[in-house]
């Protein structure tokens, strides 16, 4: 099963709901973007509707985003999203999987992702971050944010309770109802109640996406906040 338009559309109208603590995960990546005097880039990898790049252009005037993603009804929305801030922000549609974007042309301070990562397998998740390592500046960083795979039976049933708990108190809290909630169980897009092997997610557990991180060369991994079995996570490329 491949991520549709379809899923693209649904995403940009309940990822609001669908993403717990969205507002803090966004602003905690662009906070760990270590400050640069001079101006700087940015490689945003599914970069979605644009809400964390349009943090971190906000929150850094002297830098500039690059906008990946698969799906061209993403790179649409994000393309009105980062209107305001025209010049800095560029969206290209990629594959993920691909090795023709992972040759910027530049030495990127910092490589960022939300909610595309998981959709490699283990050893492309690996291979992933020795790309990355190799496309970051000295001092450059690599800030994840994603879904991970539970070590254990009572890990996932934990996860997925405390997603269904996310979402339901999201629901309330915008909109004083559960319509959001009902559809969220309804469409079965809590991955850990649900798990389908043979569908897009391919999560791989904590601890290994760290130890990929220390093998691909980077510094000071660690993880920066967790929720619902969803981790913001990365590592730093020292300096030279």
């Amino acid at each position: 099963m491949m991520w549709s338009n379809g899923d693209s559309r649904v995403f940009i109208d309940y990822g609001r709901y669908f993403v717990p603590e969205r507002e803090t995960q966004i602003a905690l990546i662009a906070q760990l973007i270590p400050p640069r005097e001079r101006r700087f880039t940015v490689l945003d990898l599914g970069c979605g509707e644009g809400l964390l790049a349009r943090a971190i252009l906000a929150r850094w005037p002297n830098a500039s985003v690059l906008g990946y993603d698969l799906s061209p009804a993403m790179l649409e929305q994000a393309r009105r999203t980062l209107a305001p801030f025209s010049g800095r922000f560029e969206a290209l549609q990629f594959d993920l999987a691909d090795d023709s974007w992972r040759d910027p042309g530049m030495a990127l301070h910092a490589v960022v992702s939300s909610l595309a990562v998981h959709h490699l397998d283990d050893a492309g998740k690996a291979r992933l971050f020795r790309d990355v390592y190799a496309m970051l500046a000295p001092e450059g960083v690599l800030v994840i944010a994603d879904v991970v795979r539970p070590a254990t039976p009572a890990a996932w049933s934990a996860a997925a309770d405390a997603w269904d708990a996310a979402v339901r108190q999201r629901a309330q809290l915008l909109d004083g109802n559960a319509d959001a909630f009902s559809y969220f169980e309804r469409e079965r897009w809590n991955m850990y109640r649900y798990f389908n092997s043979e569908d897009i997610d391919q999560p791989a557990r904590l601890y290994d996406q760290l130890r990929w991180l220390e093998q691909a060369g980077f510094s000071d991994v660690d993880v920066f906040w967790m929720q619902a079995g969803h981790a913001v996570f990365g590592g730093r490329k020292a300096a030279g």
